[in-house]
């Protein structure tokens, strides 16, 4: 004889849950997902910082490559107050100073800039290149005279009243070497010549090269190479031009 089941045992079947061992599986398997989501996140962020960096540390090699070519291109061919040969531009292997229409915050939208770029010792290893930029009024003869730049603090020379001088800014840094060197003038041309490692003639080289190499060099980011600037003024200085036409 069949037994005859309750309708309350049928009830109880169909809301039977899960066992432990089914819940178990079920976070294992909620944890495993969410561990490889975390991972592939975190792969992503790390790749996404570098790649920010590397693209950072390229931007500024390249706005280094430019406002080199900006302040030195922009060259201002003016006299010093001093007896014998000006200082046009002055200038050794290891600093130069010159004044120059292009100012790294304004661009060439305002006043005429006095410029030092000096080659130091960088605290994080080998050398850097440093640049001190102040108002200039035209009283050239406040800089000294002579040729090279003095190493000693930076002065505002020529600056708008009331201002202090100007604190270096690290254009470069972490490199094997940093030196300047200026290509002479053929005056007959007015054509390039030999280079030199000093300049203190009364006329602007044809040309001012800086050299420059990464202490640690890398394959993903473009690396400080060596910026050859040329000098667009043909007129020389001190001269007096006569115009001729009728």
């Amino acid at each position: 004889m069949r037994p005859v089941s309750h309708p309350l045992d049928k009830s109880r079947r169909g809301q039977r849950g899960l066992t432990l061992i089914e819940l178990m599986i079920a976070v294992v398997l909620v944890a495993a997902l969410m561990t490889g989501l975390l991972m592939v996140m975190r792969t992503a962020l790390i790749t996404y910082d570098k790649l920010n960096h590397r693209l950072q540390e390229n931007r500024k090699t390249m706005a280094l490559q430019q406002a080199l070519q900006r302040q030195i291109g922009g060259m201002i061919p003016l006299t010093a107050g001093c007896d014998g040969p000006a200082g046009v531009l002055m200038g050794d292997t290891g600093s130069m100073r010159f004044v120059s229409s292009a100012s790294l915050s304004e661009g060439t939208r305002g006043y005429p800039r006095m410029i030092e770029y000096h080659a130091t010792a960088d605290p994080d290893g080998g050398m850097r290149l440093m640049m001190t930029e102040s108002f200039y009024d035209g009283v050239f003869s406040k800089a000294p005279c002579g040729a090279g730049v003095p190493a000693a603090a930076p002065v505002n020379f020529g600056g708008a009243p009331g201002s202090a001088p100007n604190e270096p800014v690290q254009m470069a840094g972490k490199l094997a070497f940093c030196r300047f060197s200026y290509q002479d003038v053929v005056q007959e041309t007015m054509l390039g010549g030999a280079w030199l490692t000093g300049w203190s003639k009364p006329i602007l080289p044809a040309a001012v090269r800086i050299e420059m190499a990464p202490l640690n060099p890398s394959s993903n980011e473009l690396p400080s190479l060596t910026l050859s600037v040329p000098l667009r003024l043909t007129r020389q200085i001190g001269v007096d031009y006569v115009d001729d036409r009728q």
